[in-house]
């Protein structure tokens, strides 16, 4: 199995280090540039279009189809704000280095642009549900894209198995367990009972789910991350210094860090941001598209305040933190890292933490989930769904037992698949994706 892993983890490398960094710069170079920076330039009108939706519903807002925007971003949000921003980013750079983070940054910018033109490409193409909503997504463009009907089964049994989140569940589980002292058994059966409960009320339910879990989670967790590091202020500039000079060189061994060169940093960097952020792997496109607005550019343009939370707030805090507090090459456990920098400082993050990862575990294999019964559903109607469940019944228990590591490797590689279709897809219907708020 060590053998296997290890051939997995060079074919994750390369895809990562060669095919999705040069498709990542590419695609989002080219959108950025076509729409003259419209992420800069346009910001200050799509902050003021999000808060709009917050404020009372305008009559084309309440239709009856598909639900309200707000909910669409926070389900779609729930899956990106997770477990891999506290956890899967510290693998950057306990693996890559400290210059991982740049890389993040660049995908990250990169990928705003990306994830806003599937989510477009999504809501151009979808159609309407007998459930009362809207079905659309990357198994409804990229047939048109590709010219072909073999493409969306292709996709949806890559979603569908990118759907069942094994890295986070297994992460949960661990956590849970080991710092409450629970039966791994029973943490299993209950998490698995409170997944499918809230999944089959659809995006709509995980939507209000997420609504109110992910900003609590956010206030606490700056709050606490901006405290430890005013008290690390002077350390500040050479951390910045470490990631800008790891960014381009290769690092030596360092503690428990074993080294780099630039093409595993830039690896690193690009699949942890991309895993995080959810960039590319049209996922984001499914739930989106759910939108009762018909205002496709306005929608798709929340994306990009998802990703700024995602990638440049909580992923950088969260590796700031293991910088400033030197845990990024202590060699402890990559689960531990956040949680031994915030109990630097505060008290009880043996239990706290653990409480943490469950809301955000909670909220993402949620907002997963359903976008995998959709996928599940799209392939065959009836007994999709049911072989769905009957799979994640099964792989979410067994990978629990296994290393976090691998669980982390598979969803990756799942990932990197699905990024390559998607972004092809959309480079070829690229001349569709308007970037306006109407």
């Amino acid at each position: 199995m060590k053998e296997l892993f290890f051939a997995l983890e060079l074919i994750n490398e390369f895809i990562w280090g060669h095919i999705a960094f040069i498709l990542i710069l590419a695609l989002g170079g080219y959108f950025t540039l076509q729409s003259r920076f419209f992420q800069i330039r346009q910001f200050g009108p799509i902050l003021r279009s999000f808060c709009s939706f917050f404020q009372k519903k305008a009559r084309s807002e309440t239709a009856t189809t598909g639900i309200h925007p707000i909910k669409a971003f926070f389900a779609a949000i729930g899956g990106c704000i997770g477990i891999g921003n506290i956890v899967g980013i510290c693998t950057a750079v306990q693996i890559g280095g400290p210059g991982a983070l740049f890389w993040t940054w660049v995908g990250g910018f990169a990928g705003m642009l990306i994830q806003y033109s599937e989510v477009y490409l999504g809501m151009l193409h979808r159609v309407k549900n007998k459930q009362g909503s809207y079905d659309g997504g990357p198994m409804y463009f990229l047939p048109i894209a590709f010219k072909g009907k073999w493409i969306a089964p292709v996709i949806c049994v890559l979603l569908s198995f990118y759907g069942v989140e094994i890295f986070m569940f297994n992460v949960m589980v661990d956590s849970i367990s080991i710092n409450w002292g629970l039966n791994e058994y029973i943490v299993i059966g209950v998490l698995l009972a409170a997944i499918f409960i809230v999944a089959a009320g659809g995006i709509k339910r995980v939507g209000e789910v997420c609504s109110a879990l992910i900003p609590l989670f956010i206030i606490l967790y700056l709050g606490m991350g901006f405290w430890i590091l005013f008290q690390q202020i002077d350390l500040i500039p050479s951390i910045f210094a470490q990631i800008f000079e790891g960014a381009f060189t290769s690092q030596a061994a360092v503690g428990g860090f074993a080294g780099s060169t630039v093409m595993l940093t830039i690896s690193m960097g690009l699949s942890r941001g991309a895993y995080s952020g959810d960039i590319g792997v049209g996922y984001t496109s499914v739930i989106h598209s759910e939108s009762s607005t018909t205002q496709f550019g306005r929608q798709a343009a929340l994306t990009i305040i998802g990703i700024l939370l995602d990638t440049f707030i909580i992923c950088t805090m969260s590796i700031l933190l293991v910088l400033a507090t030197g845990h990024w090459s202590s060699g402890i456990d990559v689960t531990l890292m956040v949680q031994e920098a915030l109990g630097l400082t505060f008290p009880y993050m043996h239990f706290f933490m653990p409480l943490f990862l469950f809301l955000l575990g909670y909220t993402t294999i949620l907002a997963y989930f359903v976008v995998g019964v959709k996928c599940a559903k799209f392939i065959h109607p009836k007994w999709g769904p049911r072989i769905y469940y009957a799979y994640a019944a099964v792989a979410l228990p067994l990978f629990a037992f296994v290393d976090a590591v691998h669980a982390f490797l598979l969803m990756s590689l799942s990932g990197a698949f699905l990024l390559i279709f998607n972004l092809l897809g959309i480079f070829l219907l690229r001349r569709q994706v308007r970037f306006n708020l109407n």
